[in-house]
């Protein structure tokens, strides 16, 4: 299941546009294929979605539900992340309204929706919920299977959540297809799923299980592809976060990208921690990709710097900054295109 050229999306983003809690819609409103009519967000109702994204998207934005089915939706795409995973009962009740008023779900959020009675009890037969982030069938623990393919692995790797790891790897996807390389973007968060229409939804995954998932998800398809482009998941620095070693382990990697916001210096929201010099960092990754030499070394190879918040006069010279501070390639893969990082990745098929 994903989200196709011919579905016609409302996308419920209250607060998420200016706010922390809205990347899955804004990725949806830059990479996915469907036709976007609407974005709900009362906070923003009546402004311009390209000025406040930067998001070439000339849809609406409405105040709500009710207002956005003025454009004929046939689908809701929940595209906030509150936190704790559940939404507040205004919101939730402009879900039920939704439901009621013919549109199908794409929900995101830990909280599912599709055994919910009153959803249920309003749902017709041509409509559907799909629950995004449900554990796949049939796992096991990891071992390392992936090391076997023959395929380039690529994980994208960050300093921070949410610093744009999918959004990298999309990129590089894109360059990757237009250059004639047999490659494939692997899924492992919400946004990524409802685009890609497959792959896993790591963080629904039980912790014992989330490196054979990854496993799972890599044997699946690196017989098919020279490339896999795997998208990453939270940061090693990061103190909550459990996801980037089971893809690490999961991936078996033969190349990493970091991916940074330019300027960063803490982890957002702790700001007691600070995030290490980049070199400390691609030296942190690389270490425990390779264990001690139980797995093979794979290299940080490029940074995709996150430069959304510069112009362009001060991107580049970030990006400058970068490349002299780690001796690595640097580029901003969304602004200025990601074949800079393909270069990287499969040097012996360069332009």
């Amino acid at each position: 299941m994903r989200l196709t050229a011919d579905q016609r999306v409302a996308i419920l983003l209250h607060e998420g546009i200016k706010g922390s809690h809205g990347k899955t819609g804004l990725t949806l409103l830059r990479y996915g294929e469907a036709t976007v009519v609407a974005a709900i967000d009362r906070e923003c109702a009546g402004e311009s979605l390209s000025q406040l994204t930067g998001i070439p998207c000339n849809a609406p934005i409405v105040d709500s539900v009710t207002s956005a089915l003025a454009y004929q939706p046939d689908v809701l795409a929940i595209g906030i992340a509150p936190s704790g995973g559940i939404l507040p009962d205004a919101w939730w009740q402009e879900v039920k309204q939704a439901v009621a008023a013919g549109l199908s779900v794409f929900n995101g959020l830990h909280t599912p929706m599709a055994s919910d009675p009153e959803l249920q009890a309003l749902l017709k037969p041509s409509q559907y919920i799909w629950d995004i982030r449900q554990e796949p069938k049939g796992l096991g623990i990891g071992s390392a299977q992936a090391r076997s393919l023959r395929c380039q692995r690529l994980l994208t790797v960050g300093t921070d959540m949410g610093v744009g790891k999918m959004s990298a790897s999309i990129e590089l996807q894109r360059a990757a297809v237009r250059r004639g390389i047999r490659s494939k973007f692997l899924a492992t968060g919400q946004a990524g799923l409802m685009i890609a229409g497959e792959g896993i939804p790591l963080d629904a995954i039980r912790v014992d299980f989330a490196a054979g998932a990854v496993q799972q998800m890599v044997m699946g398809a690196g017989r098919d592809y020279d490339l896999l482009i795997v998208e990453g998941q939270g940061a090693l620095v990061h103190p909550g976060s459990t996801a980037t070693l089971p893809l690490i382990r999961g991936t078996q990697p033969t190349a990493l990208v970091l991916v940074h916001r330019a300027g960063q210096t803490h982890i957002r929201n702790h700001d007691y921690i600070a995030i290490p010099p980049l070199l400390e960092v691609i030296q942190l990754y690389e270490i425990v990709a390779r264990a001690g030499g139980a797995f093979a070394s794979a290299r940080v190879v490029a940074v995709a710097l996150n430069t959304g918040h510069l112009d362009d006069a001060a991107a580049r010279e970030a990006i400058e900054q970068v490349k002299a501070e780690t001796g690595l390639p640097c580029t901003d893969a969304v602004r200025f295109g990601a074949d800079l990082l393909v270069d990287a990745v499969m040097p012996e098929q360069k332009n």
